[in-house]
């Protein structure tokens, strides 16, 4: 059978993988931070494989935590961001195979992050911390930067995709099958950078409001 990857690590078989997954959350109690710094890389390597891993990673990953069970006996994974935000997400989605599409809008998310928390630091420092939905306040801990207000990130990179001649005319680095990897091309990837900061248009919501939201 062929190798699985999570990053750089190989697995014989997906199973080894999944079991190697299982083993950091059965490793800790349930609202414990992951600690050892090595389930910490192999936790952000398989994050990196979530289909929609743009907006579980947020502004960026300050670490794991091991959260209670919302269906059914067993605990999962719990993202805690750099801003101070907290959000579940299942390994198992992040194993599942992905298509090339969902690599190349990981990579797309992951090229244009820093957007995104540039634009959290500045409401931040002009003390406009409400959701640009409702009107209400929103708790440091439940802040979600979101395309609501304009199109959605999805949309933005279809336009570029199609712009090329299809998602398969951008190149990834070797590492995107074994994580997230890389555009290859700097300058496609400065293209993106630009193309994204020109119809990107975010606005604050509370992480329900956020996952309320039609998808594109």
């Amino acid at each position: 059978m062929p190798e699985f990857r999570i990053g750089q690590r190989k697995y014989r078989t997906k199973g080894e993988a999944t079991k190697a997954v299982r083993a950091v959350l059965r490793g800790y109690p349930v609202g414990s931070r992951v600690d050892d710094p090595e389930h910490h890389r192999l936790l952000l390597d398989l994050l990196d494989m979530h289909p929609y891993a743009e907006d579980k990673i947020g502004p960026g990953v300050e670490a794991f935590a091991i959260a209670p069970p919302q269906r059914g006996p067993y605990s999962g994974f719990q993202v805690i961001r750099t801003d101070g935000t907290r959000i579940d997400f299942s390994y198992q989605d992040c194993l599942k195979p992905r298509t090339y599409r969902q690599q190349v809008l990981n990579v797309m998310g992951d090229e244009v992050r820093q957007t995104k928390s540039d634009y959290f630091e500045a409401r931040r420092a002009a003390d406009t911390l409400i959701s640009d939905l409702s009107g209400q306040p929103l708790a440091s801990t439940d802040i979600a930067v979101s395309y609501f207000q304009g199109p959605a990130f999805n949309a933005i990179a279809e336009e570029f995709a199609e712009s090329l001649g299809g998602w398969e005319t951008i190149e990834l680095t070797s590492s995107a099958e074994q994580g997230l990897g890389r555009f290859v091309d700097r300058d496609l990837a400065e293209r993106w950078f630009i193309h994204h900061q020109e119809r990107a248009v975010f606005g604050l919501l509370s992480q329900q409001e956020n996952r309320q939201r039609p998808r594109a």
